[in-house]
C-alpha cells in the first residue's frame, strides 16, 4: 500500500472521519514531536552547535527554514517534508536505532495538519528557553503541594491519613481494605521492617498476651529505640550512597582502611533520628561547617566530617598504579554526580554528561553547572589520591605526646646504635685475630673501604675471609648474648612506641581554601575538549522555584560555599524533588513498592505516581515534622495498609493484579543481610557488636568468598593457616566488608548490591544457585548445626519439642496439629537413616544429625524467606 493511501482514504470517507482522525488529536510540536526529534535528531542537528547539514530541529521555525537542501517540512504538504521522506526510508537517524511506526505516525499527523506550535517560540536559543512549559509542567517539577485528607465512606478503616488517601482510590472501584493480619504475622512484619531481625519466640508471645489498644504502638516505639534499627536503616542508605570498603575502578581494587567510619555515622544518625535535612548538609558540606584548619577537633565535628564520606563513596582508582589518570578523576566527578543525583533528587543528570538528556529537561550545561558545584573539592586538575584526602585526628596533645615519646624511645636508640657498633668493632677485632698477621691490616683497610669504592683486591680479599664481614643482621652468627641484648632493647624502644596515641584517619571531602578551579563545558563529554566555563547551579527547569542560590566563592566562608547552597537548596522546603524522592524510598521499604516505582527516577523515563496526592501529603508532612524518619515509620505502620493481611482475595486480583491501590499487604523476600543475620539470629550466633572495621572477606578453597581473614601468600597460594575471628564472623552484614571484586557468596547470591557505583534500588530475583546456596554452603550447614544444638539444648530430646521450639524459632508461631507432626515423622525418618549410614568415629547421635537437617531445611522453605 502507498504510504499516504491511508490519508486519501480518510479524504474519501467524508469530512467526520478526517476531523474524527486529525482534528480531535490535533498533535503540537511542543507536546508530541519535539520529544521524539529530542531523542533522536537533535544531537546531531542543534545540540552542541551540531548542525549536520546546516539544519536545526530544536524549533518548527527551524525546520521550516531548513538546511543546506532547503526545508526539512512544509507544513501542510507530506509530499514536500523531507525530514518524513528520510525518516520513512530510515536513512535517518544514522545508526541503529530508528523512528518506530507509531513516532513516524505522530510526524505524519503533525506535518499533516499544519506543523503546529503550542505557542509563539522562544526567539533566544540558550538551553533555559528551549525548556519547553510541557516540560516544566512534568509532576515532578511542580511544587510539592499539601493536599486535603480525604473522606471516604468507610471512615472507620482509617487509622491515619495515609488510609484516608489510599481508600479513596480503592472505594473509587467499590473495593476496601484487606483483614487486618494476625498478631504473629505482624509483628513479625514489623521487626524486619524495623531492626530486620526476626522476633524471639518471647517477644511474640509477649504481644500475644498484650490486650492493651495500644500494644502494637508500644512494640513500634520499642523497634525505633532499638540501636539494631540504624543497622536496618542505615544499611537502605549505604545502598544508595554506594557504601564499599574498597575503591573498585581498578583491578587491584584497594582496600579503603577507614571508610567504616562513614557508614558508623550513617548508623548513629539514624539511631538518633538527626533531622533527614541536617543529615543532607552534613553530608554534602560537613567540611565548610567546621571551622578551617581541621585540627583539635570536637567529637561532633568529627562526626560532621566524617559524614561527608558520602561524597567518597564513588569508585575511585586515582591511587591505583598504571590507570590514565584523566580518565580515572574524571570518574570519580561523574559517578559522585550519580550518586547524589539519584540519592536526593531521583534524576538521572548523569546522562547529560556528553549531551542534552534525551527524555528530561536537563541541558548538557546544567550537569557542567551541577559539577562546577563540586569541582572545588575534586579538582581533576590538582588532583588529591584517596591517601591525600585522609584527615589526621592527631590533636595538638596527640603530637607533643607522641613526640615526648618518641624522644625517650630514640635514647635507647641511640644506646642500642653505640652498643651496637662495640660489640660489632670487638667481633671484628676477634675475627682480625684469627688471621696471620701480615694480612690483619690489609684486610681491614679492606673492609673500611666503602663497598662501590673497593679495588679488586680488596674484593676478592674479603671473599676469601668472610668472617670479617660483620654487621648488625649477621652479629647473632658470632656474639649470641650480645645480639639477644641488642633485641631487648629494640624491644623496650618498641614498647615505648607503643604507648603513643594511635592516630586516627577519616575519609573526607574538603576544599583547599583560595583554590577556585574553573568549570568548563566538555564537548561531548570529553575533558581534553572543553569549551565555555559554567558557573554553579541546580537544575534549570526548576530554578524558579528554589530561591537559594549557589555562589561562585562565597567571601565570606575559607570555602567557595557552593556545596553547603546547594545542600541548602534541597533542603529548603521549596525544591520539588528531595522530600518526595527520600519518602518514596521509605514507603517502598515498608509496602514493597514506591508510590513512585522506579525509586532514583523520577524522570519521563520513570513510573509514573500511583498516589500522587498522598506522595505530596507525605512529602509536605515529613518536612512539616522537621524531616524525622521515626514519626513517618510510625504513622506508616499504625496504617490500616499497613497492617492489613497479605492474603490474595478474587475481588482484588480481578481489578487490580499488581496490588498498585494497597488493598491487601505484598508478600516480600527478605534481603541478602537480613536472611543472613537471621540464620545468625535463630541459630544463636548473632554478635551484636556494634561499629568498627569491618570483618575481612576471603576467597576459600572453591573460589567462594567467604567470611575471614586472607592468608594466601606473596604468590597468591593458600598457605592453610586458619585466624581465629573470635566471634566475629558472625556479626551483621553490615558490618561485613563490603569489596566491590569480592562480594560475599550469601550475600551475593541473594542480590545484594555490587556498588557501581551505587544502588538506587533493589532488585529481587528467584534463581536456582540461591537454592543451591541454602543447600550445600558451608555457612548454612554451620548455621543449621548450631541451630539444632540451640534446640537440643533448650528443648531436650523430645523429637515433638524440638520440632515446636524450631517453628517458633525460625517462623514465629507454633506450628499446626499437621505441621508438628509432618516435623516429627521427619525427625524421625532421618534419624532412622543416620543410624543405618553411622560413620565410624561419629560422636554426634542420629538423633542430633536428623535435627541438624531439620533445621537445614527450616532455612530453606519460603516460609523463612519470605515476610508477609
Amino acid at each position: 500500500m502507498p504510504r499516504y493511501l491511508p490519508i486519501l482514504l480518510m479524504a474519501v470517507c467524508g469530512a467526520n472521519l478526517t476531523t474524527f482522525a486529525f482534528a480531535a488529536e490535533q498533535p503540537t510540536f511542543e507536546k508530541d514531536v519535539r520529544p521524539i526529534l529530542k531523542t533522536h535528531c537533535f544531537a546531531c542537528h542543534g545540540e552542541a552547535g551540531e548542525m549536520e547539514g546546516g539544519l536545526d530541529l530544536r524549533l518548527r521555525r527551524l525546520m521550516v527554514a531548513g538546511g543546506d537542501s532547503g526545508p526539512a517540512i512544509t507544513p501542510g504538504d507530506l509530499e514536500d517534508s523531507v525530514l518524513l521522506d528520510k525518516v520513512i526510508e530510515q536513512e535517518m537517524p544514522p545508526g541503529d536505532t530508528k523512528l518506530s511506526d507509531k513516532e513516524i505516525d505522530v510526524l505524519r499527523r503533525w506535518i499533516s495538519a499544519g506543523a503546529k506550535t503550542a505557542r509563539p517560540e522562544p526567539e533566544n536559543l540558550d538551553p533555559a528557553s528551549l525548556i519547553t512549559e510541557e516540560e516544566r509542567n512534568f509532576w515532578a517539577f511542580q511544587p510539592i503541594r499539601d493536599p486535603q485528607v480525604p473522606v471516604v465512606q468507610h471512615a472507620d478503616d482509617v487509622q491515619t491519613p495515609i488510609d484516608a488517601f489510599l481508600l479513596r482510590r480503592l472505594e473509587e472501584k467499590n473495593l476496601a481494605f484487606a483483614p487486618a493480619a494476625d498478631k504473629q504475622t505482624l509483628i513479625r512484619r514489623a521487626y524486619f521492617d524495623l531492626i530486620g531481625l526476626p522476633p524471639a519466640p518471647q517477644q511474640v508471645q509477649n504481644f500475644i498476651n498484650d490486650a492493651s489498644p495500644d500494644a502494637y504502638e508500644k512494640v513500634l516505639d520499642e523497634l525505633l529505640a532499638s540501636p539494631h534499627y540504624g543497622e536496618r536503616w542505615g544499611r537502605h542508605w549505604l545502598d544508595v550512597a554506594g557504601y564499599a570498603d574498597s575503591e573498585g575502578f581498578a583491578e587491584v581494587d584497594q582496600v579503603r582502611d577507614h571508610a567504616y567510619k562513614y557508614r558508623d555515622y550513617v548508623i548513629r544518625a539514624f539511631n538518633a533520628d538527626k533531622p533527614f535535612d541536617r543529615l543532607i548538609v552534613e553530608q554534602l558540606a560537613g567540611d565548610e561547617l567546621v571551622p578551617m584548619p581541621h585540627r583539635n577537633l570536637t567529637p561532633e565535628q568529627i562526626d560532621i566530617l566524617t559524614a561527608t564520606g558520602f561524597l567518597r563513596m564513588a569508585p575511585d582508582g586515582t591511587g591505583s598504579g598504571g590507570v590514565d589518570q584523566p580518565v580515572a578523576r574524571n570518574q570519580v566527578i561523574a559517578d559522585t554526580i550519580k550518586i547524589v543525583s539519584t540519592s536526593l533528587m531521583g534524576m538521572s543528570v548523569g546522562c547529560a554528561e556528553c549531551h542534552d538528556h534525551r527524555y528530561d529537561p536537563i541541558p548538557q550545561t546544567d550537569y557542567y553547572r551541577m559539577r562546577s558545584i563540586f569541582e572545588p573539592a575534586y579538582d581533576w586538575k590538582k588532583w588529591r589520591s584517596p591517601r591525600g584526602r585522609l584527615l589526621s585526628l592527631y590533636t595538638d596533645d596527640d603530637r607533643k605526646q607522641a613526640a615526648d615519646i618518641e624522644a625517650k624511645a630514640k635514647v635507647i636508640d641511640a644506646q642500642r646504635t653505640k652498643k651496637q657498633n662495640e660489640f660489632i668493632q670487638a667481633t671484628l677485632e676477634s675475627e682480625l685475630a684469627k688471621l696471620p698477621e701480615e694480612l690483619r691490616e690489609t684486610v681491614r683497610a679492606a673492609r673500611e673501604t666503602p663497598a662501590a669504592k673497593r679495588t679488586p683486591e680488596q674484593q676478592k680479599l674479603l671473599k676469601e675471609h668472610p668472617s670479617v664481614n660483620v654487621s648488625a643482621g649477621s652479629l647473632y652468627l658470632y656474639d649470641r648474648k650480645a645480639a639477644d641484648e641488642l633485641k631487648k632493647m629494640a624491644a623496650e624502644a618498641a614498647k615505648i612506641r607503643a604507648t603513643k596515641p594511635k592516630e586516627e584517619f577519616v575519609r573526607i571531602l574538603s576544599e583547599r581554601p583560595g583554590q577556585v578551579p574553573s568549570t568548563h563545558l566538555f564537548y561531548r563529554g570529553e575533558y581534553a575538549q572543553p569549551k565555555e566555563a559554567l558557573a554553579p547551579a541546580g537544575l534549570t527547569v526548576i530554578s524558579w522555584m528554589t530561591p537559594t542560590k549557589i555562589p561562585v566563592n562565597d567571601t565570606t566562608r575559607p570555602t567557595t560555599g557552593r556545596r553547603l547552597a546547594f545542600a541548602e537548596q534541597l533542603t529548603d522546603g521549596n525544591h520539588p524533588l528531595t522530600a518526595r524522592v527520600l519518602i518514596n524510598r521509605v514507603w517502598a521499604h515498608h509496602f514493597g513498592r514506591g508510590i513512585v516505582g522506579s525509586l532514583g527516577d523520577f524522570g519521563v523515563l520513570g513510573d509514573r505516581p500511583t498516589h500522587p496526592d498522598l506522595l505530596d501529603w507525605l512529602a509536605s508532612d515529613f518536612m512539616q515534622g522537621g524531616w524525622k524518619l521515626k514519626r513517618m515509620h510510625k504513622m506508616m505502620m499504625l496504617s490500616t495498609a499497613y497492617r492489613q493481611s497479605s492474603k490474595r482475595r478474587s475481588e482484588i486480583e480481578m481489578a487490580d493484579p499488581d496490588n498498585l491501590l494497597y488493598g491487601r499487604m505484598s508478600i516480600r523476600r527478605l534481603e541478602a543481610e537480613v536472611l543472613r543475620d537471621s540464620m545468625l539470629a535463630v541459630s544463636g550466633k548473632l554478635n551484636t557488636e556494634q561499629f568498627g572495621p569491618p570483618v575481612p572477606v576471603r576467597e576459600d578453597e572453591v573460589g567462594q568468598i567467604v567470611v575471614g581473614i586472607d592468608t594466601t601468600d606473596s604468590a597468591g597460594r593458600p598457605t592453610g593457616k586458619a585466624v581465629d575471628l573470635k566471634g566475629k564472623e558472625f556479626r551483621r552484614s553490615v558490618y561485613i566488608q563490603v569489596r566491590r571484586s569480592q562480594p560475599l557468596a550469601v550475600l551475593d547470591a541473594f542480590d545484594a548490591p555490587i556498588m557501581e557505583p551505587n544502588c538506587e534500588a533493589r532488585t529481587p530475583s528467584t534463581v536456582a544457585p540461591q537454592a543451591l546456596m541454602l543447600m550445600n554452603s558451608n555457612f548454612t550447614i554451620s548455621l543449621a548445626e548450631h541451630f539444632a544444638q540451640r534446640i537440643a539444648a533448650d528443648a531436650g530430646a523430645e523429637p515433638t519439642k524440638r520440632a515446636a521450639l524450631a517453628w517458633r524459632l525460625a517462623f514465629g508461631v507454633e506450628p499446626s496439629e499437621s505441621e508438628q507432626q509432618a516435623a516429627v515423622d521427619f525427625l524421625n525418618d532421618q534419624a532412622e537413616h543416620f543410624k543405618s549410614h553411622k560413620i565410624k568415629d561419629d560422636k554426634t547421635s542420629p538423633e542430633d544429625h536428623a535435627l541438624a537437617v531439620f533445621c537445614q531445611a527450616l532455612f530453606s522453605t519460603n516460609r523463612f524467606l519470605y515476610v508477609d
